[in-house]
């Protein structure tokens, strides 16, 4: 019998950074000291308005698994973030179809997190007492 050399597993974190503008998809080591790739969704299309929406975020998700694929990573640990804090809780309309391309791009998927920062008390929005006047 031949010996199939055994594959070494290469583990790393793709950080998701999911708001109603834009789609922000960085993969590092697991200390997060190495970048493997970073896209957007403003990078794959022309038009501002289509920064945040899920087609351009499936994209660069795809471009970004590739070339981690390529630097040798064989399974990713997801860490999705909203703009959080007094803003946005909710991750936006590319968080989802980013996580789901970077299934099907072949990367081994370990765990899925929501790392929002969320505040506890009370932080003011800004805009003053009168808030925003229009």
């Amino acid at each position: 019998m031949v010996e199939q050399p055994s594959k070494q597993e290469r583990w790393g974190v793709a950080n998701i950074y999911s708001t109603a503008n834009n789609t922000i998809i960085h993969i590092t080591d697991l200390t997060g000291s190495e970048t493997f790739s970073r896209y957007s969704g403003g990078m794959m299309t022309d038009k501002d308005r289509e920064q945040g929406m899920p087609f351009p975020a499936m994209l660069a998700a795809r471009k970004a698994a590739e070339m981690a694929k390529e630097k040798g990573l064989t399974g990713i640990h997801i860490r999705v973030r909203a703009r959080g804090s007094q803003y946005s809780k909710s991750p936006g309309m590319g968080a989802q179809p980013a996580i789901r391309s970077l299934a099907r791009a072949g990367l081994r998927i370990g765990t899925i997190e929501d790392v929002t920062p969320t505040t506890h008390g009370e932080l003011r929005k800004k805009g003053g007492r009168l808030g925003r006047r229009v």
